[in-house]
């Protein structure tokens, strides 16, 4: 890459973390110019000096770039052997052990999938052990830094498809019809009220100290370098009550100083707990 091209990338950068407060410093550099090279052949353009200016001259690009960079394939019930693990090795001791009060961090939640993904589970725990009202004491904090997925999380609409990991009586159970058609389903009051959404960038900001009893993050840290990837599981860790349980996608390990703050439960599933 010429002198000029890196230039031009690193205003292309430098946009995208002005306008949008994304460090995509953090990123992998090849995942993040292959995501970039994606919406510049789209646009015609190949220099990235020429798809700065393109961007000036068309805002709803810039949208779409930001769409590129942030989006996240899920599904609910998504790889569904490590919810069944956690659903049957992990949740009922912790629920009974608290009488409900659990907290949980949907970390890179997308469009909604996982962190309902999580209230159904839990839903599911608690009415095997004949507690189905503790369901309000469960908290799901959803987050991301993508708007238009963190909006279609809150509308909690979902095409019938979506569920097609789950098992078949979940949608029946956890959502209802929405509007006249019978291929758009909305997520049920009782397991929306549960979860709440907020915005969070992961590479920036340090989560709160002890506080969750679980951590969801999958198919999120893979993206980032490995000096990244190794201070978030340092804050997963911080984050985490003592015996607190991470999961993590397929692919993805701890990496770093960080393993010596986890015993690995599961490792097909890259299921951790938490060392005193």
């Amino acid at each position: 890459m010429t002198a000029t091209d890196e230039a031009g990338f690193a205003a292309l950068a430098e946009r995208i973390a002005e306008q949008a407060g994304l460090d995509i410093g953090a990123y992998k550099d090849r995942c993040l110019r292959r995501r970039i090279a994606v919406r510049m052949r789209a646009c015609g353009v190949h220099r990235y000096e020429d798809y700065v200016l393109l961007l000036d001259q068309r805002p709803e690009e810039f949208e779409r770039l930001l769409d590129a960079l942030t989006i996240n394939v899920t599904k609910f019930f998504r790889n569904r052997e490590a919810w069944d693990w956690l659903g049957d090795r992990v949740l009922p001791d912790m629920l009974l052990a608290r009488q409900g009060q659990l907290r949980v961090w949907s970390a890179g939640c997308a469009s909604g999938e996982e962190p309902y993904t999580i209230a159904m589970l839990v839903a599911t725990v608690l009415q095997r052990l004949g507690q189905d009202a503790w369901l309000p004491r469960l908290r799901v904090d959803a987050t991301d830094i993508d708007r238009r997925s963190m909006d279609q999380a809150r509308l909690a609409r979902y095409p019938r498809r979506a569920f097609s990991e789950a098992d078949p009586s979940v949608p029946e159970r956890f959502c209802r019809v929405a509007g006249t058609g019978e291929e758009e389903l909305e997520i049920r009051p009782e397991l929306r009220s549960v979860v709440e959404i907020q915005p969070f960038d992961l590479t920036r900001e340090a989560p709160p100290t002890g506080r969750y009893d679980l951590i969801c993050c999958r198919n999120v840290i893979i993206y980032f370098d490995q000096d990244t990837q190794e201070r978030l599981m340092q804050r997963f860790a911080d984050a985490l009550v003592s015996g607190g349980i991470l999961l993590l996608g397929k692919v993805e390990t701890i990496l770093g100083a960080a393993r010596a703050r986890y015993a690995l439960l599961e490792p097909r599933e890259r299921i951790y707990r938490k060392l005193a």
